[in-house]
């Protein structure tokens, strides 16, 4: 059996593969979105679903074309628990390298969200406050449906996201709007 790193330690390794503030920022706000759900749902391992949520773009900045598939050769490295490594690389499911499904709720969440904050995080930053919090899931679900916008965000993922949790797409985009709003202001935006 592995480890799991305290969050000073992830947040090390993190740094030492992403140096762009985009995907340092990314890694927090899904952090801090992952620890909001966990507080509804598993809130006796908050800090368990802050760190999946840290790690899960790891290898990306450095290793685009080997994502998920890198880090966990990264983790395993470094000892890291399986099921941990497991559930940070599982939010890559369907990724030619990736055949590791999100099986637990937070792997669900984690799986729906990633590409989601990147949404609603673009829409933010499209109005005049350029923050999420006057954000309205109609605005959302507008550029949602218009695939243009954002184009590089998997509609799809998101949809497939939501089914996995068992809840409307709606009200996934609103929880996650909820979570965003709950972060830091100077991550928000």
């Amino acid at each position: 059996m592995g480890r799991i790193p305290e969050y000073s330690e992830a947040m090390q390794l993190l740094r030492e593969y992403n140096k762009e503030d985009f995907h340092i920022k990314h890694a927090l706000i899904v952090s801090g979105v992952m620890g909001y759900f966990a507080q509804k749902h598993d809130s006796e391992n908050i800090g368990y679903w802050e760190l999946v949520g840290l790690l899960h773009d790891l290898d990306f900045e450095r290793y685009p074309e080997r994502h998920c598939e890198k880090s966990k050769e990264i983790m395993e490295t470094l000892e890291y628990d399986k099921a941990f490594i497991e559930a940070v690389v599982s939010h890559g499911y369907g990724l030619a390298q990736n055949d590791i499904k999100p099986e637990k709720y937070m792997e669900k969440v984690l799986f729906a969200v990633d590409e989601l904050t990147g949404l609603i995080g673009a829409v933010a930053i499209m109005r005049p406050s350029k923050s999420v919090a006057d954000l309205e899931l109609k605005s959302v679900m507008k550029k949602f449906k218009t695939l243009s916008f954002a184009a590089g965000v998997s509609r799809e993922v998101i949809r497939q996201g939501a089914e996995l949790m068992g809840i409307p797409l709606e009200q996934l985009i609103t929880e996650t709007i909820f979570a965003m709003r709950s972060l830091p202001e100077d991550i928000q935006k």
